[in-house]
């Protein structure tokens, strides 16, 4: 499980990044009134630990929650995991389907 202070929102980049294996894992984002829009996510390639997207996109997920933001998933992999994890719906804004 990703530790969610080593998750970092760098504002300046518009991105969520995590070290993992030496290497830099980030979702880009466009935030634009009370909505994120969650564009892109980069998985560095040989990351071998276990799972590690499903809990990179689940320690974002939380720290947009307590953000009190709504998502947009534009990117594929991340529209799948929304998909695959029901209780993230809820953060979508009125009228957005997936």
């Amino acid at each position: 499980m990703i530790n969610a202070a080593e998750l970092v929102d760098n504002e300046f980049l518009r991105q969520f990044e995590f070290k993992v294996d030496g290497k830099l894992a980030k979702i880009e984002y466009s935030l634009q009134e009370r909505k994120i829009f969650l564009t892109k996510l980069i998985i560095p390639e040989g990351v071998i630990a276990e799972n590690f997207q499903e809990d990179f996109l689940k320690a974002v997920f939380e720290n947009i929650s307590e953000r009190n933001l709504s998502i947009v998933p534009t990117s594929p992999e991340i529209a799948k995991f929304v998909r695959r994890n029901r209780q993230y719906k809820r953060m979508l804004p009125v009228g957005v389907r997936i």
